[in-house]
């Protein structure tokens, strides 16, 4: 029998809420903030063929549609509340629908945010979610924050690193070999990125600014430098590497550490002082953080090796219009 709109919202994604005034089934939700605090809120849309491949796992593409949302919420320090989904259906197919939902709401559920209402179309495949979180009013984690003496920090997987996930891409475009546990890490962390939402929480009040990396180290500190009028010196070699990467020529590692996206890591500012305190937050969290360089107050991006020396070479990031 075919599905309809109504009955795959109902079939696939309406849950009751406990936290949200009303869900999904009417024409708005109701979200309730709690006094004091403020509303956070972020969009990302994933189009097929531009930000994932029609062979991904769809349990693994429901993952990732919200990971990538509440990587946002956690570059600014919030508390995940509850979200909205609009997809866009080639057709109404029950196992794509299945694994894909098994894969959104296992996240949400492990995060406590709710699917709150959304739409659904006949069209190309194409998810676009928005997130809603609280955090305490004046305590957002913000891109202006960073200031000239501070330390620049990357989180990253304990006993990994940041870009492997580009590194897959390069597996996918025929650039790069990699064989059986090498690619399965790989493009685990291209497809099952893990929103860093407790870190970016407990940095409020230790760190400057934040901001979460989805199309490469270099474009998005670029956003936190602009923002902040400050420079950056980059230590290349304290970049966090996985085994995997670490095994690349060190041209590639450069190339997938500095212009690498789909990382959502964080990649945030404190000051040298709260040294200690960042490592034990990071530690009692089970999640690791790099030192990678300093802000400074001459504006632009010094990149050297781990002897000081300059570092040459183009690192682009991923733009959408401008980016092949």
């Amino acid at each position: 029998m075919a599905l309809g709109e109504f009955d795959l919202i109902a079939k696939f994604f309406k849950r009751p809420v406990r936290r949200a005034a009303l869900g999904v089934g009417d024409d708005c939700a109701l979200l309730q903030v709690t006094p004091g605090m403020q509303l956070a809120v972020s969009s990302d849309m994933l189009v097929e063929g531009r930000h994932f491949l029609s062979t991904v796992d769809p349990a693994r593409l429901g993952h990732k549609s919200l990971a990538v949302n509440l990587s946002d919420l956690g570059a600014c320090g919030a508390r995940p509340l509850a979200f909205t989904l609009a997809l866009s259906l080639p057709k109404a197919d029950p196992a794509f629908l299945e694994g894909f939902a098994r894969g959104l709401l296992a996240l949400a559920d492990e995060h406590g945010i709710e699917l709150v209402g959304g739409d659904t179309t006949a069209g190309p495949l194409n998810i676009c979610i928005t997130v809603f979180g609280e955090v305490p009013a004046g305590q957002a984690l913000l891109r202006s924050g960073a200031r000239a003496g501070d330390d620049l920090w990357v989180s990253h997987p304990v006993g990994g690193g940041i870009g492997d996930a580009r590194l897959a891409l390069e597996v996918f475009r025929g650039q790069v070999s990699l064989e059986g546990r090498d690619f399965d890490a790989a493009r685990r962390a291209m497809e099952l990125p893990t929103p860093r939402v407790a870190l970016g929480q407990a940095l409020r009040g230790l760190a400057h600014s934040a901001i979460d990396l989805s199309d490469g180290l270099l474009g998005d500190l670029g956003h936190v430098l602009r923002a902040s009028g400050v420079g950056v010196r980059i230590d290349a070699d304290a970049l966090p590497r996985s085994p995997v990467l670490a095994s690349q020529p060190r041209a590639l590692q450069l190339e997938c550490g500095l212009s690498g996206g789909d990382d959502y890591e964080l990649l945030f500012t404190a000051p040298p002082a709260r040294r200690g305190e960042v490592l034990a937050a990071a530690q009692a969290l089970g999640v690791g953080v790099a030192r990678i360089g300093e802000l400074q107050g001459e504006p632009g991006v010094r990149l050297v090796d781990g002897e000081g020396r300059p570092l040459q070479g183009d690192f682009p990031s991923f733009d959408h219009f401008l980016s092949a």
